[in-house]
């Protein structure tokens, strides 16, 4: 298996750690969104969000909330985005699930380069009604 999050895991890559437990290791992003991004996978290889199991699942998003406590308080993140994509046409580069934690910072673009990748506007009542009948569990 070819899968660059495996290697930083191992250390065969290297990386700069920000966190790590049992199941999860956490590091800087090497593109970042904003001052502070940091990436968290589970420390098993599981390609995205449709195959990561529950106890890996929870390790990645308990991890992801230290530290987005951790960044606002330390770095005065103003918010924080936790994004996860699943799949190419979603932006998923690395098919490793992984949690971004992106910092935010209110008013200033020299720590905080993120924007909506969409411009949220209302939908049409109907449509939604019509995808929430098809997704309800």
């Amino acid at each position: 298996m070819d899968c660059l999050f495996c290697a930083i895991v191992a250390g065969d890559v290297p990386s700069t750690k920000v966190y790590e437990d049992d199941l999860t290791y956490a590091f800087m992003d090497i593109a970042p969104a904003s001052e502070g991004h940091c990436i968290v996978v589970p420390r098993n290889h599981t390609r995205d969000i449709l195959e990561i199991g529950p106890t890996d699942l929870h390790a990645v998003v308990d991890a992801g909330q230290r530290l987005a406590h951790r960044v606002t308080e330390v770095l005065g993140a103003d918010g924080v985005n936790l994004l996860n994509n699943r799949g190419a046409t979603a932006w998923q580069s690395v098919f490793h699930f992984h949690l971004h934690v992106i910092p935010r910072y209110a008013d200033d673009p020299a720590r905080d380069r993120l924007s909506l990748p969409w411009e949220p506007t209302p939908g049409d009542p109907s449509a939604i009604a019509a995808a929430a009948a098809k997704i309800a569990l």
